[in-house]
């Protein structure tokens, strides 16, 4: 997968248009035909130049990037999507949402939760200033930058109609983030193994999915090293303060409204969100 200008399938004109689309799809709560049904020449490349304008438009618009994700973390969802690596996209501050929120179902177009940990950065990630020969991050330039790690919760959004949608659509529509469920408590990353943090995935008080961090690239940490340096091949520091959503270890499970969602980590506590 690359995200490549030279590997382009639509014009400046078509892609703007699709982030037209799915800026006004956000704002009103609709959903549009799929892009790559439309455009059967999309590539990954357009893909990501559909959500950077995407971007650009929120950003005019006075919202504010508070946080990136990763996802497509599985080897079994890349491989689902046709893919060799994960996708990424950014949080923009009025995504992130405290635990034990209510929130409205209806926000989101069908709604999902996944199970995930957060880092928070005290110091910045800046191009070309990773550990490694050539200057990328790794797992331990994470850890080195984080402040805490918390437990997190991520809701899933769509607004392309799902039927005929590929990982274009997706990637397009900033990685299908909808909003980040934040835990109230901050952990020392160096008190954790990391890669052994267990989790179980409650809603209305049934388990219905248990998964452990290591699933997530293999560290939670080498999975945020690896979206951190996606974004500096692009040229993008990410500030201190920064939340990095390090991917989900659970498959990702619908919720509706009156759905009361709990997910209980190994010596991490507890993130909840109901949805009305």
């Amino acid at each position: 997968m690359t995200d490549d200008a030279s590997h382009r399938g639509l014009t400046d004109v078509q892609a703007a248009g699709l982030a037209d689309e799915l800026a006004e799809a956000a704002r009103t709560g609709t959903r549009i035909s799929p892009a790559s049904r439309r455009h059967p020449a999309m590539t990954v490349a357009d893909a990501y130049e559909v959500q950077r304008l995407w971007r650009a438009r929120r950003e005019a618009a006075g919202g504010r990037v508070a946080g990136f994700k990763i996802g497509l973390t599985s080897v079994a969802m890349q491989r689902a999507f046709g893919l060799d690596e994960p996708d990424y996209g950014v949080i923009f501050e009025d995504q992130i949402l405290d635990a034990g929120s209510t929130v409205q179902a209806a926000a989101w177009n069908n709604a999902r939760v996944e199970v995930e940990l957060s880092f928070i950065l005290a110091s910045p990630l800046v191009p070309g200033q990773g550990s490694d020969a050539e200057g990328a991050f790794t797992a331990a330039d994470i850890l080195a930058a984080t402040k805490c790690v918390v437990p997190s919760l991520e809701i899933l959004d769509c607004h392309f109609v799902e039927d005929g949608m590929t990982v274009m659509d997706t990637i397009s529509d900033n990685a299908a983030l909808g909003a980040v469920v934040r835990g109230a408590e901050e952990f020392d990353p160096a008190a954790f193994d990391l890669t052994w943090i267990g989790a179980k995935l409650f809603i209305n008080g049934s388990i219905v999915e248990t998964g452990v961090s290591g699933a997530v690239l293999g560290h939670p940490a080498a999975s945020a090293a690896w979206m951190a340096n996606r974004f500096a091949e692009r040229g993008e520091e990410i500030p201190a303060g920064a939340l990095l959503l390090s991917g989900s270890f659970t498959r990702p499970l619908p919720v509706s409204a009156g759905d009361t969602v709990i997910a209980e980590y190994q010596g991490m506590g507890e993130v909840r969100v109901q949805f009305s």
